[in-house]
């Protein structure tokens, strides 16, 4: 896969989930857990984001 590509990929995934999770906190849909483990996985993406770029 291309880095640039999975760059945009990974950040619009975990942008996505931080917007989901607002949302559906808001709408009062999700669990706390559950918006926890949203949040942990945009959280991630952007990990692995950044450890890509390091090379």
């Amino acid at each position: 896969m291309d880095k640039s590509f999975k760059k945009v990929v990974f950040k619009a995934i975990a942008l996505a989930m931080g917007i989901a999770s607002l949302v559906l906190s808001i709408l009062k849909q999700l669990e706390d857990k559950n918006i926890i483990i949203l949040l942990s996985i945009g959280l991630i993406l952007l990990a692995f984001e950044g450890l890509d770029s390091i090379d």
